[in-house]
C-alpha cells in the first residue's frame, strides 16, 4: 500500500485550503461564539457560574470521544461522508442550544453540538496529512492555524454585538447559518483519501488499531505534551469571562477585545513557527513553546495569587501563554501524525481525543474549583504546562522509535 501523498486538486487549490481552514476552525466557532455570553446565560438560565463552565467541559466529553470513532470511520469510508454528517449533527445541535430553557438542556445540545464539530476539526487535519507530509505538514498545519484563528479572534467581537443586538440565543442561531452554508461548500471539497486506502480492511480493524497506537512512547509524548496544555487552554477559555467580567468588572467588549489579542498572540507564533519550521526542526519549537508556557504561567500565578497589577497584571502572562499555542500545538500534532501516514485519521483521532480530554478536565476543576476569583484558573493553567513540559521527555528518550 502507498502511503506517498497525494498533490492538491490542480484547480482552486486555495478554495480546498479555506474550506479546510474553516473545517478546522469549528472547535472554535462552537465556543468562542458565546463566551461573552456566558454570564448573561448564566442570570437567563438560573446557573451559577461554575455550572456554566459545564456547558464547556460537556462539549469537550462530545468532543473527545466522538473523536475516536470518526477518526478510524474516516480512514475506511473516506473523508467527506463523515464531514457531512457531522455538519448536519453540528447544526442540529445548535438549534437545540438556542432553543434551550435549562442549563440540562443546553449540556446536552452542546454534547450533540460537538460530536458533529468534531467530524470537521478532527477530519480537515487527516486531509492535511492526505495531502502533505514531513516538515511541509507541519508547515501547512501553522498555515492553516493561522488562517483558523482569524475565527476566535472575532468570534467574541461579533458573539458580544449579537448579544446586545439580539440576545444570547441569536447567537446560536447564527452557528445554525455556518453549518448550512459549510454544508453547501461541500460541493467543492474533493475526496484526499486515496483511493488504494479506502477499505483496505474492515472498519473494525481500523479501530483495533488504537491498541497499537498507545504503546508508542513518542505518540503518547506528543498526544500528552498537546493534551496538557489543551488543559491549561480550557481553562482559561472557561474561566476568562468570570475572570474579566465578573471579578475585574471588564465590559463585555473589554473581554471580547483581551481574548482577541490572545488569538493574535497565536496567529503571530503560528507565522514564526511556519517559518523556523523547516531551518529548527518541530521538536526544538515545541519544547521552546512548552517551557515559555511553564515560565508565564508561573508568573501569572503570582499575579493573580497576589492581585499584582490587576487585570493588566493577569493579562499579560495569560496572553503569553495563549500564544505558545502557535508553537504547541501543530508540532505536537505534526509530530504525532509523522510516524503513520497510512493511519492519518485514526491517529488525529487519537491525538484530538487525548487532548480535548485533557480540556475537560482543565475546564471541570476551573468549575469545581469556582471561588468567584481567578485562582482556579491561574492554578490549573500552572499545573498543566509543567505537565506539557514533562511529557516531552517520553519524545526526548524515544527518538529512534
Amino acid at each position: 500500500m502507498s502511503s506517498a501523498p497525494i498533490s492538491p486538486p490542480a484547480t482552486h487549490p486555495l478554495r480546498l485550503l479555506g474550506i479546510l481552514s474553516v473545517l478546522m476552525g469549528f472547535a472554535a466557532i462552537s465556543t468562542d461564539f458565546y463566551l461573552p455570553a456566558m454570564p448573561t446565560m448564566s442570570q437567563a438560565l438560573q446557573a451559577p457560574g461554575g455550572e456554566m463552565a459545564w456547558t464547556i467541559s460537556g462539549y469537550l466529553v462530545g468532543f473527545s470521544s466522538s473523536q475516536l470513532i470518526w477518526g478510524p470511520v474516516s480512514d475506511h469510508y473516506g473523508r467527506r461522508l463523515p464531514i457531512a454528517l457531522g455538519l448536519v449533527l453540528f447544526t442540529l445541535g445548535s438549534a437545540g442550544c438556542a432553543l434551550a430553557n435549562s442549563i440540562t438542556t443546553l449540556i446536552a445540545f452542546r454534547i450533540l453540538q460537538a460530536i458533529g464539530a468534531c467530524a470537521n476539526v478532527v477530519i480537515a487535519r487527516a486531509m492535511v496529512r492526505d495531502l502533505y507530509h514531513g516538515h511541509r505538514a507541519a508547515q501547512m498545519l501553522s498555515t492553516l492555524m493561522t488562517v483558523t484563528a482569524i475565527t476566535p479572534l472575532l468570534a467574541p467581537l461579533i458573539g458580544g454585538q449579537i448579544l446586545a443586538f439580539w440576545g444570547w440565543r441569536a447567537i446560536f442561531v447564527s452557528l445554525v447559518c455556518v453549518g448550512i452554508i459549510m454544508l453547501g461548500s461541500m460541493v467543492f471539497l474533493p475526496e484526499t483519501l486515496p483511493k488504494q486506502k479506502e477499505r483496505s480492511h474492515s472498519v473494525l480493524h481500523a479501530f483495533s488499531h488504537y491498541a497499537q497506537l498507545i504503546r508508542r512512547p513518542r505518540l503518547i509524548g506528543y498526544a500528552g505534551a498537546g493534551g496538557c496544555y489543551y488543559a491549561g487552554t480550557f481553562a482559561y477559555i472557561s474561566g476568562s469571562p468570570f475572570a474579566y467580567i465578573s471579578y475585574h468588572h471588564a465590559s463585555s467588549l473589554l473581554y471580547a477585545l483581551l481574548f482577541g489579542m490572545g488569538i493574535v498572540g497565536i496567529m503571530t507564533a503560528n507565522m514564526i513557527n511556519a517559518r523556523l519550521v523547516r531551518s529548527w526542526g518541530s521538536d526544538k519549537l515545541l519544547i521552546m513553546g512548552a517551557a515559555i508556557s511553564v515560565v508565564v504561567s508561573l508568573w501569572l500565578m503570582i499575579d493573580v495569587w497576589t492581585d499584582f497589577g490587576g487585570i493588566w497584571g493577569m493579562f499579560i502572562p495569560l496572553f503569553l501563554f495563549v500564544a505558545m499555542a502557535g508553537f504547541i500545538v501543530a508540532n505536537s500534532l505534526s509530530g504525532a501524525l509523522h510516524d503513520d501516514p497510512g493511519h492519518a485519521g485514526t491517529v488525529s483521532a487519537m491525538t484530538g481525543a487525548v487532548h480535548y480530554g485533557s480540556g475537560i478536565i482543565g475546564s471541570g476543576m476551573v468549575g469545581l474549583m469556582a471561588d468567584g476569583t481567578p485562582r482556579p484558573m491561574a492554578t490549573t493553567i500552572g499545573l498543566a504546562s509543567l505537565l506539557s513540559l514533562a511529557f516531552l521527555l517520553l519524545i526526548r528518550r524515544n527518538r529512534g522509535g
